[in-house]
């Protein structure tokens, strides 16, 4: 029963986790744990495990009045996140580019399966296989902290990378910063890089802007 409900819990996690991510649960929603406890038929307990979980990626927000929520975050907070992925991951790139073995680049190669399409599950994949390439990298450095920073914050921007809709170009961007590491090319690493990080923050900008700014609360403050 317990590898059931294990299985359970990490089946309803994966379908929340990815109806948050590509926008059908959107920012500030509640999520109601009887529902989705009727829906799987099961009991609430492997749905508040699966939310815990979310919790802690920083997808999910625990109220004590208000129950489980859809994270909303400022437009502040945003662009401090995707500020910080830039600090954090061009140190990484920088110190990988003169520490990566050639076994490391090698699996780096191997992260992206390739583009099969714009449905919900691409996308999950592409969002996860973005978030292990760039992990990787920081594994490179050495430095296992570094690693669990950058692959906390991906996380917390998942629902961002979606945006993006790199699912062709991913290849190309991780291409060119693979061949520099190979090459232990700190500078062409970093510009390869921040070519893929400034791509990413005007888009992902330009549409929460534009076109989700009725679900981000789109103001200055701290939420």
């Amino acid at each position: 029963m317990e590898s059931w409900d294990g299985t359970l819990k990490n089946r309803i996690y994966v379908e929340l986790r990815r109806s948050i991510i590509m926008g059908r649960r959107p920012p500030g929603q509640k999520i109601d744990v009887r529902e989705i406890a009727q829906h799987y038929g099961t009991s609430i307990t492997p749905i508040r495990e699966a939310l815990q979980m979310l919790h802690q990626e920083g997808l999910v927000t625990i109220k004590s009045h208000s129950g489980y929520l859809v994270t909303q975050l400022t437009l502040k907070q945003l662009r401090d996140l995707l500020e910080l992925r830039e600090i954090l991951e061009v140190a990484a790139v920088e110190r990988a580019a003169s520490r990566i073995s050639d076994e490391q680049v090698e699996e780096l190669e191997k992260v992206y399966a390739g583009y099969t399409g714009d449905d919900d599950e691409s996308y999950d994949r592409y969002t996860a296989e973005n978030r292990q390439f760039h992990c990787l990298i920081a594994e490179a450095t050495g430095n296992r902290e570094l690693a669990g920073l950058v692959g906390h914050l991906h996380d917390r921007l998942a629902r961002f990378m979606v945006v993006r809709r790199a699912g062709q170009s991913m290849q190309h961007g991780h291409g060119q910063i693979v061949q520099a590491l190979r090459s232990r090319d700190v500078d062409a690493a970093r510009g390869a890089l921040l070519e893929e990080l400034n791509d990413t923050r005007q888009v992902v900008l330009e549409s929460v802007i534009q076109e989700q700014g009725g679900s981000w609360r789109l103001d200055w403050k701290r939420g």
